[in-house]
């Protein structure tokens, strides 16, 4: 499977703010923050779904694994996202390990292993 994501009753301000204090005690950051529901509707267009992507790093892992292999800087920093859906809240990612596996790299898959088990328990201890 791809992707990665859970439910939580949370409000996506509240889905936010917990996920960036899980994410901060993995030393984790957040890059910066796209509302894609503001900026669809500052070019006029309709879009009432609130989804944000954040961008994600750990300032540390992400040179290891650039220094191990290049490439990996196609997949950095990690997207995760937040969103409404259904009346709930989801947050959500790409798997790491879906990702990186286009470099057909065992090393850089055991990295990404890592980061997405990381990553996965910071969304568990956000929802």
């Amino acid at each position: 499977m791809f992707d990665y994501t859970l439910s939580t009753d949370k409000s996506m301000e509240e889905a936010v703010n917990s996920l960036e204090a899980s994410l901060k005690d993995e030393q984790f950051g957040i890059l910066w923050t796209f509302d894609i529901k503001d900026k669809l509707q500052e070019k006029g267009l309709d879009f009432d779904k609130e989804f944000k992507v954040l961008e994600v790093c750990n300032p540390k892992e992400a040179q290891r694994v650039l220094n191990e292999n290049t490439m990996a800087g196609y997949f950095l920093p990690c997207k995760m996202v937040v969103y409404e859906d259904g009346g709930q809240t989801k947050i959500g990612m790409p798997k790491p390990t879906s990702l990186i596996s286009m470099l057909d790299d065992e090393k850089m898959k055991e990295f990404a292993k890592d980061i997405e088990d990381r990553l996965i328990a910071c969304m568990k201890k956000s929802v």
